[in-house]
């Protein structure tokens, strides 16, 4: 992911003007990398040091999740529709 990529996504995702650290940001992050690893694994089907680096993404992501819908529902409602991530209520 280049930098303009990241500067985008943290325009669009932060909840104040120099938020580049709430959790929606760094979800919004992961799967936009998560995105990006998975096109790679589609070509490069025997790179398992990507595959583990992608599981890793996920789980983090993942935490990051279970942390949202613990502190703020309607939030992670929202980040979810717009990054079209899979809900496990």
């Amino acid at each position: 992911m280049d930098k303009a990529t990241k500067q985008d996504i943290i325009k669009k995702y932060a909840t104040s003007e120099n938020d580049t650290g709430s959790s929606e940001v760094q979800i919004a992050i992961l799967s936009q990398r998560i995105k990006e690893l998975t096109e790679h694994l589609r070509s490069n089907k025997k790179d398992n040091s990507t595959r583990h680096g992608l599981l890793t993404l996920v789980g983090r992501r993942r935490k990051l999740l279970k942390y949202l819908i613990r502190e703020n529902h309607s939030r992670y409602m929202s980040i979810t529709e717009e990054l079209g991530i899979r809900r496990n209520l």
